[in-house]
């Protein structure tokens, strides 16, 4: 079974998501025969690489708030993030632009290291609070996943992969992707949103079951799940 995810390394629910959809893969009677492929989506592709507000003062700007207030509404993805095991401080998160990340995980892929370089990327940027958008902490990155050092130096210096990043995002755009996470499984169902474990376990069980049928079924959500989805520039938090 082969699943494509689109995600943005920046988008808080993109992790969340990623781990409601490990476990829910863990509890998948055929989880050797799933093959996972990530693709790229920029919130926002005309963010700078150094932004001159944090997380938070952005937050406040944008929906004219104070500062507590937006750091308010970042608690109930913090808690959220917290139930699946990861710890989200926004205050610490370093605004930047995910271009490169993006390149370096198709190079990874060429590699072999999709996932090691995924799983990394978000872990620096939520939980280690780095600067992904910065090449030599990318190349430190890729290194830690396996990657030569030197080769990520050449990938980052260059344009290469630049294409294969634009391909997904023109991709996502013809199939109708707005938000992310957005999970596609086997061109047929399509999951939007950091949804409930027990929704993923639904739609592999299904795909798995069912060889028939044309189109893509949108399985957005389950009742009471909310928007767990980043669109274009925002967040809903």
């Amino acid at each position: 079974m082969n699943v494509q995810i689109w995600s943005d390394y920046v988008c808080p629910f993109c992790y969340i998501g990623k781990r409601k959809f490990e476990k829910a893969l863990e509890n998948f009677d055929h989880k050797d025969q799933v093959q996972i492929v990530y693709k790229s989506f920029e919130l926002d592709p005309n963010a700078p690489l150094h932004a001159d507000q944090d997380m938070i003062e952005t937050l406040a700007g944008k929906y004219g708030t104070s500062l507590e207030q937006a750091r308010e509404m970042t608690r109930g993805v913090t808690q959220q993030a917290k139930e699946v095991g990861l710890a989200y401080d926004f205050d610490k998160m370093k605004r930047t632009n995910t271009r490169d990340a993006h390149r370096l995980t198709h190079w990874a892929a060429s590699q072999g290291k999709m996932e090691e370089i995924t799983e990394r990327l978000l872990q620096a940027y939520f939980i280690e609070s780095k600067h992904i958008g910065e090449h030599e902490t990318l190349e430190r990155i890729a290194e830690e996943a396996g990657l030569n050092k030197e080769e990520a130096r050449e990938i980052l210096s260059s344009d290469a992969f630049t294409a294969d990043v634009e391909k997904d995002i023109r991709k996502a755009s013809q199939i109708g992707v707005t938000g992310v996470p957005f999970f596609v499984f086997e061109e047929k169902w399509a999951v939007s949103g950091a949804q409930p474990v027990e929704a993923f376990e639904e739609v592999l069980n299904k795909v798995w079951e069912e060889q028939q049928g044309s189109g893509l079924i949108h399985m957005t959500s389950k009742e009471g799940s909310g928007d767990q989805a980043c669109k274009d520039d925002s967040c809903g938090i």
